[in-house]
């Protein structure tokens, strides 16, 4: 897996997209599991505030299934509602671990 940075995209309502190696791609690689490939672009995901990148990542890595087998998880799974059920989990185990260190 890896993250890209790009500027000077044409897409209109696009922040970031997640890209993935096909099948038969990787067997011809001779890999194993599926490789991805997580783009922000950058005019529009530097201007969002620190929470909102957060979630559009989260978004993006909610694409990826658990076998990281070179397919993806769509939109009917990757939402709003879900992708903010992910994020306040993230957060309150953030508060929790901050909660601890201070012990």
């Amino acid at each position: 897996m890896a993250f890209l940075r790009s500027t000077g995209s044409k897409a209109r309502r696009t922040i970031a997209r997640c890209h993935a190696l096909g099948k038969a791609m990787q067997v011809g690689m001779g890999r194993e599991k599926g490789f991805y490939l997580i783009e922000v672009i950058s005019e529009k995901f530097d201007k969002l505030s620190e929470d909102e990148r957060l979630k559009v990542i989260i978004h993006e890595l909610m694409h990826i299934p658990k076998s990281f087998g070179g397919g993806f998880i769509h939109h009917d799974k990757v939402h709003e509602a879900s992708v903010n059920q992910v994020y306040n989990h993230y957060c309150n185990l953030n508060s929790l671990k901050d909660e601890i260190e201070w012990l």
